[in-house]
């Protein structure tokens, strides 16, 4: 049998990009999103996909303090890529959609068009970087709903449509972190607003915590209902990826000054 040909840069990275998505559980060959990238590389077979998805999980800091081992021959190929990962989130991210979009004789705009409708009169470098911006927000919250099983990790909604990943450090104001699931949390729309605007907080054991603001509404019908049940009491935590102490305590300081 004719040895199977060394994998492209390109084909790592759309396995990659693949890997962010996938939750650990469902990273074998008879998964829909593995066994549709295998056809899309063309010379890959989903048995392939998988193995290079379990090589990446045998690089993820996550998975090896879980005791993830790969074949060191695999580990090899796919570390390059995760350390670029690592060092330039936002580049990795996007040029991977930018790559899966290629292989399917495509294009980023048409792959998310609801993402880049009103940015047709822009062009250069502001389209691009505006563009950017918005793929990888939305490659972000797929990685996000993963991590939470599409939960609001406050109320338990699993209404897609409703969640929104929401970052704990806000976009603007770490560009390091601005992809890291470790700074992302699954929220409802009210949740995630009432978060950004400071009227909630998670506390660092990750209860919620209630604003004096929010609390002068306390005779109001909605309040009981939607947040007095829930203040100081532990959020959804996910399973991998759970929220840095570090950065909920950066949204604190902000929360109590």
């Amino acid at each position: 049998m004719a040895k199977s040909p060394n994998w492209t840069r390109e084909e790592l990275i759309l396995a990659f990009n693949l890997y962010l998505k996938l939750p650990f559980g469902k990273m074998h060959k008879g998964n829909d999103g593995v066994r549709k990238l295998a056809a899309i590389l063309g010379r890959r077979t989903p048995d392939s996909v998988a193995m290079r998805l379990t090589n990446f999980a045998s690089v993820d800091p996550y998975h090896q303090q879980r005791g993830v081992k790969g074949m060191s021959g695999g580990y090899n190929q796919v570390k390059p890529v995760w350390d670029e990962f690592i060092n330039n989130q936002e580049e990795l991210i996007f040029e991977s959609e930018r790559i899966l979009a290629g292989y399917q004789h495509t294009t980023i705009e048409d792959v998310y068009p609801e993402l880049v409708f009103d940015l047709k009169d822009l062009k250069g470098e502001v389209k691009e970087r505006l563009v950017k911006t918005r793929v990888n927000q939305s490659v972000f919250r797929q990685m996000i709903l993963k991590t939470y099983e599409s939960r609001c990790a406050i109320s338990g909604i699993n209404i897609s449509e409703l969640l929104v990943a929401g970052h704990i450090v806000p976009w603007a104001e770490n560009e390091q972190e601005r992809l890291n699931p470790e700074n992302g949390l699954c929220l409802s729309n009210l949740y995630d607003r009432a978060y950004e605007k400071g009227l909630i907080c998670i506390d660092t054991d990750y209860k919620l915590l209630i604003s004096k603001r929010l609390k002068g509404e306390t005779s109001k019908d909605f309040y009981q209902r939607f947040f007095g049940d829930f203040e100081q009491k532990p959020i959804r935590v996910a399973r991998t990826y759970q929220p840095r102490k570090d950065f909920l305590e950066y949204r604190l300081a902000r929360f109590r000054s």
